[in-house]
């Protein structure tokens, strides 16, 4: 069954550091790893560490070339959302317009495959600021980097439960 993402009661999650989402993460792998996980979505807990990771590193590689909002988007979204997106909660259920999957980065990841993606992407941003602009807010100094992408993690692990 589908789970509307945007309607769930999901778990409260809240990171002030990066070393806050790793410390949940290794919470939730070792729920899987005893059985007492819970999905409250869709997907598995490799699933959204996949989708978390794949989402910060394209701010090191390199955006997909056909992932371009248009502009009237990136108005919207510079103007009137970017403060309540570094500040959180986001929003579930949100999808990208003309996405097969609403998004990018849903491939099914086991948990430990998942969670070592996840670690590494996001020791990754806490080293260093991206390169690229962001997609949807432009240009974004460390902090705000750091800041949307743990509420990033906020609203995917919060989709899990132990």
């Amino acid at each position: 069954m589908v789970v509307n993402t945007s309607k769930v009661q999901r778990r409260s999650v809240s990171f002030r550091t990066i070393a806050d989402a790793l410390a949940e993460i290794d919470r939730i792998v070792e729920a899987d790893q005893r059985g007492t996980l819970k999905r409250l979505g869709n997907w598995s807990a490799g699933q959204n560490f996949h989708h978390v990771a794949t989402w910060i590193n394209f701010a090191f590689d390199g955006y997909p070339p056909d992932l371009r909002p248009a502009w009237i988007i990136k108005f919207i979204v510079r103007t009137f959302m970017k403060g309540r997106f570094m500040k959180g909660p986001m929003p579930g259920g949100v999808r990208i317009p003309g996405m097969p999957s609403g998004t990018l980065g849903t491939e099914e990841t086991s948990t430990d495959v998942g969670a070592v993606e996840l670690r590494r992407a996001l020791e990754r941003l806490q080293a260093s600021c991206p390169p690229h602009e962001n997609i949807l807010f432009g240009k974004l100094t460390h902090d705000e980097w750091v800041q949307m992408n743990l509420r990033h993690a906020e609203l995917h692990l919060g989709f899990l439960s132990y």
